[in-house]
């Protein structure tokens, strides 16, 4: 994994925040613990552990299921990981659990291990649940999904600026390139359709090795990939892909020593929040919550 030129401190995040303005959702991020939510804010949760990603760049599955457990706790307000799922999802429900399978950073499988586990846990059935990213229109469970879990990680987009958990609900079309226009700002539109609207209970964007550049389509580096070793954790899927575009905003200047703009910008992020109304993109309606590694870094 490529490590950063320079150390981004906490005042360089803020920096980064403040100089980027891609489509209105950057701005001075909320960089502190909270405890109660805030009315009218959407909770985020970013739990980082330095351990989740060995030397070698394998997955630990045991480190990943303790973080996920840690931050959805966190996020619903209960003591334990079953009770916050139980607030989640109930016996009865149908679960989908949104992926990506892109080959070159999929959604962990430790990660689909540790969602199905907690589901079981909380008596979803066996037969109710499905993993799936592709083939979610052809799917029975799917079909018939009461609740979706959507799961992915966060890269740099040729088309989009940016893959997000927004966008990884773009395999419920049949016609995917009708939402490519003007940088694929239009994708929010998928979240009001009948197979998706109001069905989402939880997001979870993988943030343990993200690629924060890439120079084309389906581009792939080791040398854009750094580990990061988190996780992004909200109910509020623009919320958590806004915060995940200012950690990426940052590194890539860190990287280059300059600032470099997220190429396209990811218009799509604000407009799911101002044009389509599925949550909230900027920081000051965001109560971000930071558990774990720190280091007194963002990055």
């Amino acid at each position: 994994m490529a490590e950063s030129k320079k150390v981004v401190t906490r005042r360089d995040f803020l920096k980064a925040g403040t100089a980027v303005a891609l489509g209105g959702f950057v701005g001075f991020p909320l960089l502190r613990n909270v405890h109660a939510g805030e009315a009218g804010k959407s909770r985020v949760v970013l739990i980082r552990d330095k351990n989740a990603v060995s030397g070698d760049g394998k997955i630990q599955p045991d480190v990943l299921e303790k973080m996920m457990d840690q931050a959805v706790t966190t996020l619903m307000d209960t003591p334990d990981p079953i009770s916050a799922w139980k607030k989640l999802v109930k016996p009865e429900d149908v679960v989908g659990i949104k992926s990506n399978a892109w080959y070159r950073l999929p959604t962990p499988q430790a990660l689909e291990v540790a969602i199905r586990k907690r589901l079981l846990d909380v008596g979803v059935k066996e037969e109710n649940m499905a993993v799936d990213d592709r083939g979610v229109l052809r799917n029975p469970v799917f079909q018939r999904a009461t609740a979706l879990i959507n799961t992915r990680p966060m890269r740099t987009h040729d088309w989009s600026g940016l893959g997000t958990l927004i966008k990884n609900y773009v395999m419920y079309t049949p016609r995917p390139w009708d939402y490519h226009d003007n940088a694929c700002e239009p994708l929010g539109a998928l979240w009001h359709f009948p197979q998706v609207e109001g069905k989402t209970r939880l997001n979870i964007l993988v943030m343990l090795t993200p690629q924060f550049h890439s120079t084309g389509p389906h581009s792939f580096s080791q040398e854009y990939v750094w580990t990061y070793g988190g996780l992004i954790v909200s109910q509020d899927p623009v919320a958590a892909d806004a915060t995940g575009a200012r950690i990426i905003q940052a590194k890539r200047d860190a990287f280059f020593g300059k600032h470099r703009p997220i190429s396209p910008p990811p218009l799509h992020i604000a407009a799911a929040d101002t044009r389509f109304k599925l949550g909230n993109s900027r920081p000051e309606r965001i109560e971000l919550v930071k558990l774990g590694w720190d280091e007194s870094t963002f990055i």
